[in-house]
């Protein structure tokens, strides 16, 4: 079965950083486009940066310029690079497949951005 395991989530002041850290298993990590959403509260759940098999990324602009995705296929690792970070980012971040995702979804990572 799939399993998703999201961490790196914490508390951190406007301006920050922060690096989430995704831990895949249970598909063929390095043949799918991967991504990161987030969810705010009272929100959907939205797609914020997708990563290709090749390593071609894509990001909405909302986070584009500041947000760095990656990932490591030998580890089954995938990686989000936050800086800058402003009070709208604050979310719970999944990683999971682009198109489509899997189920069942990750536990996802707690980002709370607040001075």
């Amino acid at each position: 079965q799939v399993q998703f395991v999201e961490s790196g989530g914490d508390l951190v002041q406007p301006g920050g950083s922060l690096r989430l850290s995704c831990a895949v298993s249970g598909i063929m990590f390095r043949s799918y486009t991967m991504g990161w959403y987030r969810q705010a509260p009272g929100k959907q759940r939205d797609l914020v940066a997708r990563i290709s098999s090749s390593g071609s990324t894509v990001y909405v602009d909302s986070v584009k310029g500041r947000f760095t995705i990656s990932r490591d296929n030998a580890k089954n690792l995938l990686y989000l690079q936050m800086n800058s970070l402003k009070p709208e980012d604050t979310a719970v971040y999944y990683c999971n497949k682009a198109f489509p995702p899997e189920v069942p979804w990750g536990q996802g990572t707690q980002v709370t951005v607040s001075s």
